[in-house]
């Protein structure tokens, strides 16, 4: 079973990072109102940052992590993940 760590940018430009089994279906849950209560009322939000963990508890601990970043850091992070995206598009 695949785990990952991500990160979406809410509509006001802050960022809220989580981790689940399917990045896309949570992001749909964010912006149904039906993910974290945070996402409800910072919709919509855009999956910037995905990274692919081993197992829940890394997962978890990842978000820990990302969460207690600068919000500077989380853009680089965002826009890197990004480029990435785009050139292997």
């Amino acid at each position: 079973m695949a785990y990952f760590c991500y990160m979406v940018r809410c509509n006001d430009g802050s960022y809220y990072t989580g981790w689940t089994l399917d990045p896309e279906r949570r992001t749909k849950q964010h912006n149904s109102g039906k993910g974290a209560k945070y996402t409800r009322l910072h919709q919509p939000v855009e999956l910037v940052y995905v990274e692919l963990q081993p197992d829940r508890g890394t997962a978890m601990r990842r978000e820990r992590i990302i969460k207690s970043m600068t919000h500077a850091k989380k853009n680089e992070m965002a826009e890197a993940y990004q480029l990435e995206k785009e050139t292997h598009a």
